[in-house]
C-alpha cells in the first residue's frame, strides 16, 4: 500500500467524468488499498478515485474511523430530507463551505469483490455519499457552496 498524491482544485482530472469498472483486476484492488491508506493519512472521511489522479467510478468512505466502505460505481437510488451544513474536501485544503444535501441517501454500488450492496446514510454520511460520487462526475462541492469559502485550520472531507 501506498499514500497517494491528491490532486487539488485546478487539476483538470477532478472536472472529468469517471469510467465505469468493469472487472477488479489487481491493480484496482491496489488502489482501493492506496485510496484507504491516503484518505486516513490526510484525516478524510471520504476520497474518490479521481482525487488521486484515476478516472475510475470507485469511492471509499469511512465517517467513523472504523468502517471502511468501498463503492464500486456507485448510483444514489433514493434521496430524502435536508441538511444544510459546512463540508471540506481533501482536494480544496485549507476551505469550507455550507452546502445543502439531503439527510438520507440510499445507494447502489458494488463491493471490492464485484458483489452488489445496498448501503442507507442519513447525516454525515448522506452528505459523504453525495461528495464523492460527485467527484466521479466531474464535481467539486464547491460549485454547490451558499456564500463564500470560508479558512479552515483543520481539514476534513
Amino acid at each position: 500500500m501506498a499514500i497517494r498524491n491528491i490532486r487539488v482544485m485546478g487539476d483538470p482530472i477532478l472536472e472529468k467524468v469517471c469510467k465505469e469498472v468493469k472487472e477488479i483486476t489487481p491493480r484496482t484492488r491496489e488502489l482501493i488499498d492506496d485510496m484507504l491508506e491516503t484518505m486516513y493519512e490526510a484525516n478524510g472521511v471520504g476520497l474518490a478515485a479521481p482525487q488521486v489522479g484515476v478516472l475510475k467510478r470507485i469511492v471509499v468512505i469511512d465517517v467513523t474511523g472504523e468502517d471502511p466502505m468501498v463503492l464500486v460505481n456507485p448510483r444514489i437510488m433514493e434521496t430524502s430530507g435536508e441538511q444544510t451544513g459546512g463540508e471540506g474536501c481533501l482536494s480544496v485544503p485549507g476551505k469550507s463551505g455550507i452546502v445543502t444535501r439531503p439527510n438520507y441517501v440510499k445507494v447502489k454500488a458494488y463491493d471490492r469483490d464485484m458483489k452488489p450492496i445496498e448501503l442507507e446514510g442519513t447525516e454525515l454520511l448522506a452528505r459523504a455519499f453525495c461528495h464523492e460520487i460527485d467527484h466521479l462526475d466531474g464535481h467539486l462541492y464547491v460549485e454547490k457552496v451558499e456564500g463564500e469559502l470560508a479558512d479552515v485550520e483543520d481539514e476534513e472531507e
